[in-house]
Parts: structure tokens; sequence; C-alpha cells
């Protein structure tokens, strides 16, 4: 009786060390990772992709893309990559793909001996349109540069940084050496609106107000323009009137929010505007972007002034000196970042992700996207960028993208059709009507034409 009481006691040691085991296992197992797959950017062969990852939590030991052209749910025994995280992203370069071909992809992660999947994003490859261009020519200006008013190459502009257009068809131009803004009309004229090319942060009609160094302008519905005031450290508006105020900013460099002159910037270099009058700004110098109310309530949205590459929610987000910004017909916010060679988007969340392209992807993205300076969206959802190294992009509302225009590396003032144009530092662009994009050519003091 005692022997069989002790083996009954042994066996209940057994079971609550088994039942404790089974708790602890329980309490300290590993939450898997989850991720955002990175949209998908299509080259014009239809070979070739650029995509990647975004890790919102967890950690694992291996990440990549897998993908198929039969699965809708692509696992690891699918073609897959491998790429190395970095600020809780990876780009994945995909080759050899087959042209007019739909895929299936998606982000994985693999931890603790399972693995983790993003959303799938099914992608076509398309036709082969590497022989697709566009064709440039010199709209206004000459190289030597200057600083007068007339039609075409009777016209001179200094260095011309920021580019925009209203319905109407007219061009206004922010002419950054010139601190003028200048307006080129549907007669093809070129007129100074505002600035007289001195220095200076004053306010009032268009032939006493002043700037210094505007980089870059936005028109809203009701035909005012406002101007990112560079040197000033302001955003500047011109009523169609031509009266020149003081919309944020005091002249300071800082990083303050607050309502108009109270708030601070550092060098904006990008600005846009949407359908409700909200206007936001690349803020260069502080790596974070911004939005000011129609009442000129300044507020900090993305960015944490940290300088480096990390996408996340608001001011968890890092940008790497943000330059130029866009808006799409839902509201979603588009920046430029050359020296993270990345697109990245806000959505109505605040959510910062990677449109494409990415530091993580070396050379791939650069060669890709190289420095993209400024986009724009044309009516159609096709986005054109400009590429600091000498192209102009396009990537059309299927995400295949196109060289339009230039050599990357290749400098020059050359018109002509595809990579037979030269240009030298294109910084703005803009969408204009009947399809023509215009190009700001910074280094060449001139506005080039696309189509």
């Amino acid at each position: 009786m005692k022997k069989l009481s002790t083996l009954c006691n042994f066996l209940i040691v057994i079971l609550i060390a088994a039942l404790s085991a089974c708790s602890k296992s329980s309490d300290t197992a590993v939450t898997p990772p989850e991720l955002v797959t990175a949209p998908v950017i299509v080259d014009a062969a239809g070979t070739t992709a650029l995509t990647g990852g975004f890790i919102t939590s967890g950690s694992a030991t291996a990440y990549g893309v897998c993908y198929s052209t039969s699965h809708p749910q692509p696992t690891l025994s699918d073609l897959n990559t491998s790429e190395t995280v970095a600020y809780s992203s990876f780009s994945s370069n995909i080759t050899a793909l087959t042209p007019n071909t739909t895929y299936y992809l998606r982000a994985y992660a693999t931890y603790a001996g399972a693995t983790a999947y993003g959303n799938v994003i099914q992608f076509s490859t398309g036709a082969d349109l590497s022989g697709t261009s566009g064709t440039v020519s010199t709209f206004a200006g000459e190289v030597a540069g200057g600083f007068l008013d007339g039609s075409g190459a009777a016209a001179l502009f200094g260095n011309p940084m920021g580019i925009a257009t209203d319905a109407a068809g007219n061009i206004y131009v922010a002419d950054s050496f010139n601190s003028a803004i200048r307006k080129i009309g549907t007669d093809g004229k070129v007129t100074t609106i505002a600035g007289n090319g001195n220095l200076g942060l004053v306010n009032g009609t268009a032939e006493v107000a002043q700037f210094y160094s505007p980089s870059a302008l936005a028109v809203d519905a009701t035909g005012n323009v406002y101007v990112a005031d560079r040197g000033n450290n302001a955003i500047r508006k011109i009523t169609p009137a031509g009266v020149v105020t003081t919309f944020a900013g005091n002249g300071e460099a800082g990083y303050t929010d607050g309502t108009g002159s109270a708030a601070y910037f550092n060098t904006p270099t990008g600005i846009a505007v949407d359908a409700a009058g909200n206007v936001y700004v690349a803020d260069n110098g502080n790596n974070i972007i911004r939005k000011i109310t129609p009442a000129g309530v300044v507020t900090t949205i993305a960015g944490s002034r940290t300088v480096g590459y990390a996408n996340g929610v608001g001011i968890l987000a890092n940008f790497n000196k943000p330059t130029g910004i866009a808006l799409d017909a839902t509201g979603n916010i588009y920046v430029t970042e050359p020296l993270n060679h990345a697109i990245r988007k806000i959505n109505a969340d605040m959510l910062v992700t990677t449109f494409t392209g990415s530091p993580t992807g070396g050379t791939v993205a650069s060669a890709w996207l190289g420095d993209p300076n400024a986009l724009t969206i044309d009516v159609s959802g096709n986005f054109w960028i400009s590429d600091a190294n000498g192209r102009i992009l396009k990537i059309d509302t299927s995400n295949k993208m196109t060289v339009v225009a230039g050599t990357s590396g290749t400098t020059g003032a050359t018109n002509g059709a595809g990579t037979a144009a030269l240009f030298n530092n294109p910084t703005g662009i803009a969408a204009g009507t009947g399809g023509n994009i215009y190009v700001a050519d910074f280094g060449n003091n001139l506005i080039r034409q696309v189509n």
C-alpha cells in the first residue's frame, strides 16, 4: 500500500512538472513577425522587378520575397529571394521574369522554425516597353542664364529649381538664383510675378516682394501660389492679385510647430497643396514632413528629425533630406529622397512605407531610381520623376517604370528623343495640359518640355 502511494505521488510530480513546462513554453512563445509587402515596380522590358518588405513588429532570422505564376499564396517552396534587413526594411531585386505574365508575390520572414508572410501582391510584367521614350525640347530659357522676361529663348532664368502648373495651362517657376517667381503663360511668354532679384524676406506687391532662393511651388484651386522659400526658412503665398505674404515661418532656421510666424522651418525644399487648401512641406533640413492648414497652423506629420531610413507611423519614421512632395487623387503623400534613392509613401493614417527604392538595395535601387529630386502625378495617375543624375522616369498605373529621357551620369543640354536628350541636374517637374511634362533643368538654366 505504501509502495502504491509512493508511485502515485511520483506520477503526480511528473504531471505537475509537465504542466509547468507546457505553461512556461507557452509564456515564452515567440511572437510571429508582421510584414508589409512593398509595391512591385517592373522594368520596361518586363524581365526585372524591384520590391521588398517592411517589418512592422517582431524579429526573424531570414527575410525575402517569394513569388509564383501559379500559386496565389506563394510560399518558400516557390521562387524566393534572401535579403539583409536594415532599418526594419529590405529590398529585393527579382530577375529572369517572363514578359506578359501574371505573378503573385509576398514578403516572408522565418522565425523559430516557422515562416510568417506579408500581404500578397498580384502584378503583371506586361509587354516590352523598352523602346518607349519621350521627345525633349527647350520650352524657355538659354543655357547662359540671366534674369529677363520674354518668350522662348529670349527669356532667361538663373538655376530654376521648382515648377508647377495650374488648371488653365500656365506654368510657374521658382527661379532660385534670381530669387523670383516666374510665370509662363499659355502664349509662351515669361513674366515675373513676384520678386525683383534681390535677396530678402519682404512681403508686398510683386515688384516689392523679396525671396531667398525659392525651391518649389504649388498652386491651389483658386490660383494662390505657395512657395517653399528655402533660404528664408519660410512658406510664402502669392495671391492671384500678386500680393506676397508669409504664410508660415519667420526667416529663422529651426524646428517648432505653431501658427504662422510662430512656426520654424529649416530649408523647406518641396511643397504640395490639396483640394482643401492644406499645404504639405518637405522640411529638408529637419528631415520631416509638415502640414499647414489654411489657417496657417503647422504640425509635423511624419519624421523624427533623425537622419535615416525607417518606416513607421508618424514620428517613428525617419527621412534623409527629403526634397520633393506630391499628392495622389486619394490624398496619399509621396516624398522623394535622393540620398536614400527612394520614394516614400504616407497614407491617411500617417503610416510611412516605401513606394519604391531603398538604400538597403544598394546599387540596385540606385540604378533604378538614381537620385530622385522631385515627382509629379498626372491626371491619369502616372508618376513622373526627375532624377538628379540626368534622367526623366515614368512609373505608369500598372507600376511599370520606363526611362523616358536622358542618360544617367551624362550631362548636357541636348534636345531629342529618349537617351539622346541630355539634362544637367533636372530638379523640378510638373505635369501640364495635353500630356506635356515640364522640367526645371537646374544646371542648364532651362525649362524643358517632354512629350
